[in-house]
């Protein structure tokens, strides 16, 4: 595996497998891997001969009183996981590499709509942080695919529209959310729970859950179910900041006629900030 800081040697190496016909799939994360990350990795390796993981805790996505200074930088042990995973490069930039003239003065992407709800509203400024990023890390790489979770639903659509916006030549791939064995959806952020609060943090999935058996047996009263499974998440300890169920396509409110619905959730507990998802078919 090839540790790469400087982008112009990581265009040089981009260049040969090209001229060799190659395919390159991009994993963009921001460390502190876990199992997860992994999976995505599995899946890149399903799509492309060569893969590039990036690691860049991202300034630019966190909003004042964010954890950004204390979000967890594990690099070293991350280059292990990423060795064992047969990884080609592990590009690692400096905040100077992907913004040259600053993060105050940087050129910044934004997508409208999507980002302007659910996350978007409970974190003003994260997804402009998102698309400015991920963009400049497609035109360094410029992969034929880039692979992101479902764990961050909103995430992925946002990245889609700005790709498909911006007639972009890249695939995305939306990888599964990968869970404990209590459902759990797994996360940098768990971290930051106590272990009681580990005992707690599963009741998010299994509210969702909830939801997601009583739209399959026809219950179409979307709002009353939110408005119980916040309740429920309240009486459990957690700090709901929204459950929303949406169309999966677009996150456009629903109706009775939508074939595929997402449920998503935020929430904080304790010290983290959970968010979470399932997709429901009719």
């Amino acid at each position: 595996m090839e540790i790469i800081e400087d982008r112009d040697e990581l265009r040089e190496i981009l260049n040969v497998w090209r001229r060799a016909g190659e395919h390159v799939a991009l994993v963009p994360t921001m460390g502190n891997l876990h199992e997860g990350h992994l999976s995505l990795l599995a899946l890149a390796r399903e799509h492309a001969e060569r893969v590039v993981v990036t690691v860049f805790v991202n300034p630019t996505q966190f909003g004042e009183g964010e954890d950004f200074d204390k979000y967890p930088r594990t690099l070293e042990r991350d280059k292990i996981h990423l060795k064992r995973a047969n990884v080609d490069i592990l590009f690692v930039p400096a905040v100077e590499t992907i913004y040259p003239f600053g993060t105050n003065a940087a050129t910044s992407v934004t997508v409208p709509v999507l980002t302007e709800e659910l996350c978007g509203l409970q974190r003003p400024g994260h997804f402009d942080g998102v698309t400015s990023v991920v963009s400049r890390l497609l035109s360094m790489v410029q992969p034929d695919v880039a692979v992101f979770g479902q764990k961050d639903y909103q995430q992925q659509l946002v990245i889609r529209r700005m790709v498909a916006d911006m007639h972009l030549p890249t695939e995305i791939i939306c990888g599964p959310t990968l869970r404990d064995e209590d459902g759990l959806a797994l996360s940098s952020r768990n971290q930051y729970l106590s272990e009681e609060e580990l005992k707690v943090a599963p009741q998010l999935y299994l509210a969702l859950q909830d939801i997601g058996k009583e739209l399959q047996s026809g219950n179409d009263d979307y709002a009353a179910l939110e408005q119980q499974a916040t309740k429920t998440l309240e009486k459990s300890g957690f700090k709901p900041e929204y459950v929303s169920i949406r169309r999966a396509e677009n996150l456009g409110e629903p109706d009775r006629e939508t074939d595929k619905l997402v449920v998503l959730a935020a929430a904080q507990l304790g010290n983290a900030r959970l968010i979470d998802n399932i997709v429901v078919e009719n």
